[in-house]
């Protein structure tokens, strides 16, 4: 079975482009432990100890939330009293802004190190006593991303919890005051999760380069004789024609190698022994087309394998000529 690949690219006016991340796309999960005091320094000792755990997502390179919930251990001016081991509970929602990729441009790999602002809104419940208050976390992420994809993170984390609701004079009321508020210092590790572009966090594309790329065919398409053009129009023509036979066609979208429910379908009314062989069309660069050939390629046969479809062979052979404008389309021709 062969099908012949093309790939339409979109640009824009930016020279770097971040893709559209899928919505369980740049998740990270990791725990937490550290100790807090006062705010006011008047009883520093004993420190109140915690550790928790965090699951995060990042909506875009600047912008996530994060998800926290500790326990607490000590009761050093925390907010009420309790005869319990663990003094409370604590489930926050915080949201977080990359410092470095606001103020500095994002080229698709984090930066060794980061500082993020984490920030939000946290429900405390104590044990003993069954009461609530409401606390605000206001703290800086200080981030060591490591490994060869950086999906490993480590982080020093100092902030302060300010309880909104703390009692005075037995009547509740929403305050930031350092009577009612514990200084904090955080150590936390984080694994991100590896996303459908194959990596662990955004992928960015330069667009300047493919447009330059696509002048620079263009350019030489324009200097070959009108007769050679017309001899390899009709070649290709004719190589199409000849593959027509027995044709199941798959529509992809631009820039993907994600299957539709629609490709499916198609591929579901397969069946036999199929070569595989992959083409892109020439918009972008040889390396980016012969990438993108093998990665759909690959996705077609092991789907076909899956619904037990005999794949002899598959290949990527990136841009099948210069002249093709046959986009987004996928023949599949049995043998």
């Amino acid at each position: 079975m062969t099908f012949i690949l093309c790939l339409s690219v979109l640009f824009s006016s930016a020279q770097i482009a971040t893709e559209n991340a899928k919505l369980l796309d740049n998740v990270y999960a990791g725990v937490e432990a550290g100790v807090t005091t006062p705010l006011n320094f008047n009883s520093v000792f004993p420190l109140n100890s915690l550790v928790g755990v965090k699951l995060g997502k990042e909506f875009t390179p600047i912008l996530g939330f994060e998800l926290e919930g500790q326990v607490f251990v000590n009761d050093n001016n925390v907010g009420r009293w309790t005869e319990t081991f663990v003094k409370g509970t604590n489930l926050g929602l915080n949201g977080t802004i990359n410092l470095n990729n606001l103020f500095a441009e994002y080229k698709g790999t984090p930066h060794l190190f980061e500082i993020k602002v984490n920030s939000g809104l946290s429900w405390l419940y104590y044990w003993k006593e069954s009461a609530n208050d409401m606390l605000f976390k206001s703290g800086l992420d200080f981030n060591f991303n490591l490994g060869k994809g950086k999906q490993h993170t480590l982080s020093i984390s100092p902030a302060v919890y300010w309880n909104l609701t703390a009692i005075n004079n037995e009547h509740a009321r929403i305050q930031f005051n350092k009577n009612y508020a514990q200084l904090a210092l955080l150590a936390s590790y984080a694994y991100h999760f590896k996303t459908s572009n194959g990596t662990h966090h955004f992928k960015t594309y330069d667009v300047g380069a493919m447009i330059g790329e696509i002048d620079r065919l263009n350019e030489e398409l324009a200097k070959k004789p009108t007769e050679v053009v017309r001899t390899e129009t009709i070649e290709t023509i004719k190589t199409i024609t000849e593959l027509v036979q027995k044709q199941f066609v798959v529509q992809f979208a631009q820039n993907s190698s994600v299957l539709s429910e629609e490709a499916k379908e198609t591929l579901n009314e397969i069946k036999g022994r199929v070569s595989v062989v992959a083409y892109a069309s020439p918009e972008g660069s040889k390396e980016y087309n012969d990438m993108l050939s093998e990665k759909r390629a690959a996705v077609i046969t092991d789907y076909l394998t899956k619904n037990n479809v005999k794949v002899i062979s598959y290949r990527g052979l990136g841009c099948l000529n210069e002249t093709s404008n046959r986009i987004g389309i996928i023949e599949i021709v049995a043998e």
